[in-house]
């Protein structure tokens, strides 16, 4: 696959997992100093490893959740948290994932991401009125 076809694969990804307002916001506020780094993470991150046929988009979420959680990366997490109902995350599985980093994480990095996670829920139109 040469660059614009990983380009565009991680761009087809990106949307997919993300939601078009997340890109179209990314893609809006791309200027001379960003762009190299967009392109970047729309090449690698999302044409590379996110489109990868070994793990499915919801494994790939859960899994991004949890190492988010162990970083303490607080805007990525909200990011994903988000984007998490474009994959196919369920609350359920959400509180799951982040129970299971209380215990190699630490508690307080678990109740951060539980505490963000209900806000996102509240606030999120993709989450709003999914229940569980």
């Amino acid at each position: 696959m040469d660059e614009r076809d990983r380009h565009k694969q991680g761009m087809s990804t990106r949307r997919s997992v993300l939601g078009d307002s997340h890109v179209d916001r990314a893609e809006k506020n791309r200027n001379d100093f960003n762009a190299d780094f967009q392109d970047f993470i729309t090449r690698y991150a999302w044409g590379e490893v996110w489109s990868r046929p070994g793990l499915d988009k919801k494994t790939r979420s859960l899994i991004t959740i949890v190492m988010l959680v162990a970083l303490n990366r607080e805007a990525e997490l909200r990011m994903h948290l988000r984007s998490a109902a474009n994959t196919g995350v369920t609350r359920a599985e959400i509180k799951e994932a982040i129970l299971q980093s209380g215990l190699y994480c630490g508690l307080p990095a678990a109740n951060g991401a539980m505490h963000l996670a209900e806000e996102v829920f509240d606030t999120t139109e993709e989450w709003r009125g999914k229940k569980e």
